[in-house]
């Protein structure tokens, strides 16, 4: 087949795919992720239900992609605050607001959610693309303590892959900041448990 005709199908089968995503998401807000069957979402992204199939076997596959996409979109984000910045500390910085900020506003859609206890535990049973991806944001974690680390800013007497973790963990508190004022010095306490002591 020409170049162009895999192209244009590879690039339909992706557009399929998303809107099976999004159209599901959509679902499962709305009625909740037991709530939802495999022959709505069909309906609603306007195709049959033999093609759904080939695309995702149940709804718990849908999420779980769901899932994945938005920890690669996270993963995308933070690497580009990474790199819009030179100096290891103030790209260190920079991270740790963008990943905070970014868990304080999902946290808050997932309250305002009818279902968003139910749906947290879906989602949380993470397949192996997930993990590989939250991997993947651990290193990106790991190597920008490193980084600041050469700098001498850091700590040494835990392992930049501790301190990764650290981090990593110390904002999921974001998700109970106030506003952003408060994320800021949640941001400030980590950067300050990760200097060295004077």
């Amino acid at each position: 087949m020409p170049k162009l005709w895999n192209d244009t199908i590879s690039e339909h089968r992706r557009g399929v795919r998303e809107a099976i995503l999004d159209t599901t998401w959509e679902l499962v807000n709305e009625l909740g992720p037991t709530g939802v069957k495999m022959s709505e979402i069909a309906e609603r992204t306007g195709i049959g239900r033999a093609t759904l199939y080939k695309y995702f076997p149940d709804i718990e596959a849908i999420l779980a992609a769901w899932h994945f996409r938005q920890v690669t979109r996270q993963v995308v984000y933070i690497a580009e605050i990474r790199d819009s910045t030179t100096d290891p500390m103030g790209r260190l910085s920079a991270v740790l607001g963008a990943y905070g900020h970014h868990q304080r506003h999902r946290a808050q859609h997932h309250r305002h959610q009818p279902h968003g206890s139910e749906l947290a535990i879906l989602l949380h049973r993470s397949d192996g693309q997930v993990e590989a991806a939250q991997r993947q944001l651990h290193a990106l974690f790991t190597d920008l303590v490193a980084d600041a680390a050469r700098e001498g800013g850091i700590r040494t007497d835990v392992s930049v892959g501790e301190l990764a973790t650290y981090c990593l963990h110390a904002l999921t508190a974001a998700d109970a900041m106030a506003d952003d004022q408060a994320l800021d010095r949640l941001v400030a306490v980590i950067l300050r448990g990760l200097r060295l002591a004077v």
